[in-house]
């Protein structure tokens, strides 16, 4: 049996490799629902429907799920929403049809909606306080993994295993969060006795703070504009008749720069420790975090670059051997 300390200091990276399975799913069943849509006769506005509904249950039910975590722990959570993660991908294989995409796609945002928040919530109690930036950074950076892999898996197994089988893929994908969580593997934070009595209220309250209200607003329409991207990029890729690998290769190629993102805001902070070593070994501390910054930038997005090249070449190599095999079946 691992050891508490042992369990412990792996929980926080376990806990981001987790989200990252869960969110690849989010993100990968956002490409299969839109072409899979388009592909049964679908308009584009049943299927700008469809993407909606990943956001709309969850406007609605995300302070409820704070408070849930807060109240009884975050490992409840995790697990029910990553067993609804993988019911929902699993909709469409048990039930085809329109009807069972409108089903899936409610689904799998309420319930990683309820995920998120708990991940969010643990990923906040972990480590010291001065450390807490550095845990969300890394936690972004692990979504921007995911959003990189979701969609990229998602439209070579649809061009070269078909949807049903994508769908069960993306399926048995949270089933891992769910044994991680059911073996309590983990060291997770337990509930908040004090926020138990906290007051009733929803999104209209906190609506009304006024720093609260800025962040909103932005988060708003950063979250617009990545889902219009997300939205007129499948149907804009199949109008024009790009496959489902080149759709997904373009979808993915927006996860670096996030990475990127996370990368920068991960920069060591300047402590009054390392400023006196520093001093007493005659470096300069700023120009050494500088020097150090500037190496993890470029590093970083060095190998981002490097990985969405390869990806991509692999794709739309696959993709070209594709199409060369049915021009050579069209003229025999």
């Amino acid at each position: 049996m691992t050891p508490p300390a042992a369990r412990s200091r792996y929980s926080f990276p376990v806990l981001i490799a987790l989200a990252i399975v869960n969110h690849s799913v989010l993100a990968g069943s956002r490409v299969t629902v839109s072409l899979y849509a388009l592909s049964i006769g679908a308009s584009p506005l049943v299927v700008g429907t469809l993407m909606g509904l990943y956001a709309f249950l969850p406007i609605w039910l995300s302070v409820a799920a704070g408070r849930l975590s807060d109240r009884v722990g975050v490992r409840g959570p995790m697990l029910v929403g990553s067993f609804g993660v993988a019911l929902g991908a699993a909709l469409p294989c048990i039930w085809p049809g329109i009807g069972a995409l409108f089903a899936a796609t409610s689904l799998i945002g309420a319930s990683f909606m309820l995920f998120q928040v708990s991940v969010q919530n643990a990923t906040g109690e972990m480590g010291p306080p001065g450390e807490r930036a550095k845990n969300f950074s890394l936690l972004a950076l692990g979504y921007s993994i995911s959003g990189f892999c979701g969609p990229l898996a998602a439209g070579l197994s649809i061009d070269h295993l078909g949807f049903g089988t994508t769908f069960i893929g993306f399926a048995l994908l949270p089933l891992l969060p769910v044994l991680v969580l059911t073996r309590r593997a983990l060291v997770l934070p337990g509930r908040h006795r004090a926020h138990a009595q906290a007051p009733s209220g929803g999104i209209m309250q906190l609506m009304r703070n006024p720093q609260l209200k800025r962040v909103f607003i932005v988060n708003a329409l950063l979250s617009m504009a990545w889902d219009l991207h997300t939205f007129f990029i499948p149907i804009y890729g199949a109008t024009i008749g790009l496959s489902a690998s080149r759709i997904g290769v373009i979808l993915a190629a927006m996860a670096p720069m996030g990475a990127l993102s996370a990368v920068l805001i991960t920069e060591p902070p300047r402590s009054a420790q390392y400023a006196a070593s520093a001093a007493a070994a005659g470096v300069d501390p700023a120009a050494d975090q500088r020097a150090a910054a500037v190496v993890m930038w470029v590093g970083g997005g060095l190998v981002i670059t490097v990985a969405v090249l390869v990806l991509a070449g692999v794709a739309l190599w696959q993709e070209e051997v594709r199409m060369r095999r049915r021009e050579a079946v069209g003229t025999r």
